[in-house]
C-alpha cells in the first residue's frame, strides 16, 4: 500500500512568513489544528461556511493521507464585544439576550445548534474537540496570571490589559499583519481617553464587569469576564500544546485577534504558540461586502430554503460545498445567484461521474495503450500534488473531471477496451471515488429527503426529551438506540438540550 504521508509532501502558505513552507508536524504524523469558531449570537451566514469548509478540507486531506489529526474549533460564548478593533461596547452574546429577554445562555445554545445544523447539512466534519469560552475561565485565568507575572500586563480597577508598547520594545509585534506599531498608534488616537488603558492600543485580557451584566465570574481582580482573545490562547494551548501546528481562521481576525493571540502566547507561555499560520480570504455578495445594511446578507438557511430576493431559487447544501471549492481559499470570491447555478450544474456532472463508477465493469482485452497510461497515471499523481500544494481544491476539482473524462470514455466505448490495464482502471475508480467523497466532501443528494430526515429525527428527539421528563427512561433509552443503529448520533448537552448529526449514514 502507497505511503501517501512520504509520497505527497504537504506544503502551506504560512500567513506569518508571507510565503509557502513545507509542512514539518511538531509530532510526526500528527497534526494539531485549531480554528477560530463562530461568536453564537446569530444564525450562520455565508462567511462561516467559507472558513468551516476551509479547514474541513485541511482536516480530511491530513486524515486521508494518513495522519492522526487533533482538530480543535472553539465555540465563543462571552467576551466577543461589539468592535473588536477597540474592543468596546456590549459583550454580543449578552446583548442579544438583552433585547430578546433570554439568559445569554440560552442565546449561545439556540445559535450553537443552528450552527451545527448547517454545518451537518454541508457535511462539515464535527471536529476532535469543540471547547467553549464559558467552559475554560480557569484557564483563561491562569492565562492573565502568567502574562502579568512575567511583567507584560497590567491592572487598573479590576481590569487586566496587556501592554502592546512594552511587548513591541522586546518583541515582534504586528508581523502577522503587517502593521507596524507607528501605524497602530495612529489608528488608535481617536480613541485615547475613552477607557483607564495606558495606551489606546492595549487591549483587555480580562474585563471588570458592572453589576448588571449578564455573564461574569470571580477572578483575583474582582468580577468580571475573559477577554475575546484570551480565550482561544487558552483553549487552543490546552488541548493542542505549545507549540502546536496550524491555527486557522478568516482574513479579518488577523489583526488584532491572531496578533493578540501570538503576543499571549510569547509572554503567558514562553513561546510562540503556532508553527502554521493559515488565513481564508474574504467573501463578497455580487462585487460587495457582505453587509444587513445593504440587503445582501444571505444566511444558509435562506441560502437552502431560496427565502431572499437576490436569490431566484434553492440551492442545496451540496451545490454551495461545490461552489466554494471551485476557489482556492486564500482567492477573493464572489458569490451571486449565476455563479450558484453554474455551481448547481457543475456538481450535477460531478455526481453523474459518481454514480457512473458504482458497479463499473473493468473492460478487457485489447493491447494497453502506454501513452494514455502514463498520461493517466500522470493524473492520479496530479490530483494529490495540487491538493497537498496548499489544499488547492480549484486545481485538483480540474482534474477530478480530467480523470472523470476519462472513466466516461472508457464506460461508453470511447476509449478502446483493454487501452488501460484492468489494475490502473480500478485504482481511477478509487481515487476519483477517494478523493471526491472522503476530501472534497461531496455526496449525491436529495435536498427533499433530507428535509423529511431532519423533521423526522427532531420529532423523534422531542418525543425522546417528553419520555425522559415522565422518567420513563427505557422508552428514551429505546429511542436513541434505534435512531443510533440507524446511523443518527445523539448528542445529549449539559443543559438538557439534544443535538444530532448523521455520520454513520452520510459516510463520515
Amino acid at each position: 500500500m502507497t505511503d501517501l504521508i512520504s509520497t505527497y509532501p504537504v506544503t502551506i502558505y504560512n500567513s506569518l512568513k508571507r510565503r509557502k513552507e513545507p509542512f514539518t508536524p511538531v509530532n510526526p504524523g500528527r497534526v494539531g489544528l485549531y480554528l477560530c469558531g463562530p461568536t453564537v449570537y446569530g444564525d450562520p451566514h455565508l462567511g462561516h461556511a467559507r472558513s468551516a469548509l476551509t479547514f474541513d478540507i485541511v482536516f480530511r486531506l491530513f486524515r486521508h493521507l494518513g495522519y492522526k489529526v487533533r482538530y480543535v474549533r472553539n465555540v465563543t460564548d462571552v467576551g466577543h464585544l461589539e468592535d473588536d478593533l477597540h474592543q468596546s461596547g456590549e459583550d454580543k452574546i449578552a446583548k442579544k439576550a438583552r433585547l430578546e429577554q433570554l439568559e445569554p445562555m440560552e442565546v449561545a445554545e439556540a445559535y450553537t445548534h443552528s450552527y451545527h445544523r448547517a454545518m451537518d447539512r454541508l457535511n462539515i466534519l464535527r471536529p476532535s474537540i469543540e471547547p467553549r469560552a464559558t467552559g475554560h475561565i480557569i484557564e483563561q485565568i491562569e492565562l492573565v496570571k502568567a502574562i502579568l507575572a512575567a511583567g507584560f500586563a497590567y491592572e487598573v480597577n479590576g481590569s487586566v490589559y496587556f501592554d502592546v508598547e512594552k511587548y513591541a520594545r522586546e518583541h515582534d509585534y504586528g508581523t502577522l499583519s503587517g502593521k507596524v506599531l507607528e501605524e497602530l498608534q495612529s489608528d488608535s488616537r481617536g480613541t485615547a481617553g475613552q477607557s483607564d488603558k495606558r495606551s489606546p492600543m492595549d487591549f483587555a485580557l480580562w474585563k471588570k464587569a458592572a453589576p448588571e451584566h449578564l455573564m461574569q465570574w470571580p477572578s483575583p481582580w474582582g468580577q468580571g469576564f475573559p477577554g475575546w482573545h484570551t480565550e482561544c490562547t487558552a483553549m487552543s494551548t490546552k488541548y493542542l500544546g505549545i507549540p502546536f501546528d496550524i491555527h486557522g481562521g478568516g482574513l479579518d481576525l488577523q489583526f488584532p485577534h491572531h496578533e493578540a493571540e501570538i503576543a499571549q502566547g510569547v509572554t503567558g507561555c514562553g513561546h510562540a504558540p503556532v508553527n502554521y499560520w493559515m488565513h481564508n480570504n474574504m467573501l463578497t455578495i455580487d462585487g460587495q461586502k457582505m453587509a444587513k445594511s445593504i440587503g445582501n446578507f444571505i444566511t444558509l438557511d435562506q441560502l437552502f430554503s431560496g427565502d431572499h430576493p437576490r436569490l431566484s431559487q434553492a440551492f442545496s447544501p451540496m451545490t454551495v460545498r461545490f461552489f466554494f471549492l471551485q476557489a482556492h481559499y486564500r482567492s477573493a470570491l464572489d458569490f451571486s445567484d449565476e455563479a450558484l447555478k453554474g455551481a448547481e450544474r457543475g456538481y450535477q456532472k460531478l455526481m453523474n461521474i459518481l454514480q457512473l463508477t458504482e458497479g463499473f465493469a473493468v473492460p478487457e482485452g485489447g493491447a494497453v495503450d502506454e501513452k494514455l497510461e502514463s498520461e493517466v497515471r500522470g493524473l492520479l499523481r496530479q490530483v494529490y500534488q495540487e491538493l497537498c500544494d496548499d489544499f488547492n481544491t480549484a486545481r485538483a476539482m480540474a482534474t477530478v473531471f480530467e480523470i472523470g473524462s476519462r472513466l466516461n470514455a472508457l464506460r461508453h466505448g470511447q476509449i478502446a477496451a483493454g487501452a488501460l490495464s484492468a489494475d490502473l482502471v480500478s485504482e481511477m475508480i478509487a481515487t476519483f471515488r477517494a478523493i471526491v467523497v472522503d476530501v472534497l466532501g461531496l455526496l449525491p443528494e436529495d435536498s427533499g429527503d433530507s428535509d423529511r430526515v431532519d423533521g423526522l429525527v427532531r420529532l423523534l428527539i422531542e418525543l425522546r426529551a417528553d419520555a425522559r421528563r415522565k422518567r420513563d427512561f427505557a422508552t428514551g433509552d429505546r429511542i436513541r438506540d434505534q435512531l443510533a443503529a440507524l446511523g443518527v448520533m445523539l448528542r445529549d448537552d449539559r443543559e438538557g438540550g439534544t443535538d444530532y448529526s448523521l455520520e454513520t449514514v452520510r459516510g463520515d
